[in-house]
């Protein structure tokens, strides 16, 4: 049989960007301990649908853990307070009966309140986009060993490559700084060889783009990696700085 438990839950509750919004209180009742945490929120939706009320509105796609797209603040926690979990990958048995749970959009100037839990993110892609591209070879694939890459180098690359660009290291930090997105994005191509030739125009785009999007800076607080459902290091903030530098000291890219 399946365990069931019941919940209230305080949402922030806004219905446009330029609207003053406020918490909601709803009870959840009946909450399979096996559902995750966006299908209790489908729940509610139905409930609320079925009263004839407005849905809570929030952001999700893949519901894998993949994609990056769902993210809300659940008890003070980015995507909650399991470690190493996304929101859609966190189940209901880690809350108990009874339990109150505050649910936020991400709170930063830079993501904008959309509606309810939805904010803009596209400041992050504006970054990506700044970033650019990097020169690659079209046309049959190359044989693996003609650009060797170190084993360990090779790992630190594609542990940062694990970023889905959920934001929750902004929402985390005090500053709303988005240096451990950027570190991961500049250390898995800086740390390869694909991506050293547009590697100090790259890194000098993107500190610019993250700058005029009001993002904050960085300063060693550590909740972005504490919070980072990919459990990226805060070594790549160290890399964008050193990547920054050099870039500035040594090239001709401004």
């Amino acid at each position: 049989m399946t365990q069931t438990i019941g919940l209230t839950l305080k949402i922030w509750r806004q219905k446009l960007p330029d609207a003053k919004g406020s918490f909601e209180t709803y009870d959840a009742a009946d909450i399979s301990v096996d559902m995750s945490f966006l299908e209790m929120l489908d729940v509610v939706n139905e409930r609320l649908t079925l009263d004839g009320r407005d849905p809570i509105a929030f952001d999700h796609d893949c519901r894998e853990g993949i994609c990056g797209a769902c993210g809300s603040v659940v008890n003070g926690r980015p995507h909650g307070h399991v470690a190493a979990t996304t929101l859609c990958q966190l189940h209901m048995r880690h809350f108990k009966d009874g339990q109150t749970i505050v649910i936020e959009p991400w709170r930063s100037k830079a993501f904008p309140v959309i509606k309810d839990l939805v904010v803009d993110r596209s400041p992050l892609d504006k970054i990506i986009q700044a970033g650019g591209y990097i020169s690659v070879t079209t046309g049959g694939a190359q044989e693996a060993n003609t650009i060797p890459v170190p084993i360990e180098q090779n790992k630190k690359a594609m542990d940062a490559a694990t970023c889905i660009g959920c934001g929750a290291c902004v929402a985390a930090c005090p500053n709303s700084s988005a240096m451990l997105f950027i570190g991961a994005s500049v250390s898995h191509l800086a740390l390869l060889p694909q991506g050293k030739p547009e590697a100090a125009r790259r890194v000098l785009s993107m500190v610019r783009q993250m700058d005029e999007l009001g993002f904050g800076n960085c300063s060693n607080e550590t909740e972005c990696q504490a919070e980072c459902p990919k459990e990226i290091s805060i070594t790549n903030i160290a890399c964008l700085n050193r990547e920054f530098i050099r870039a500035g000291l040594f090239s001709t890219e401004e």
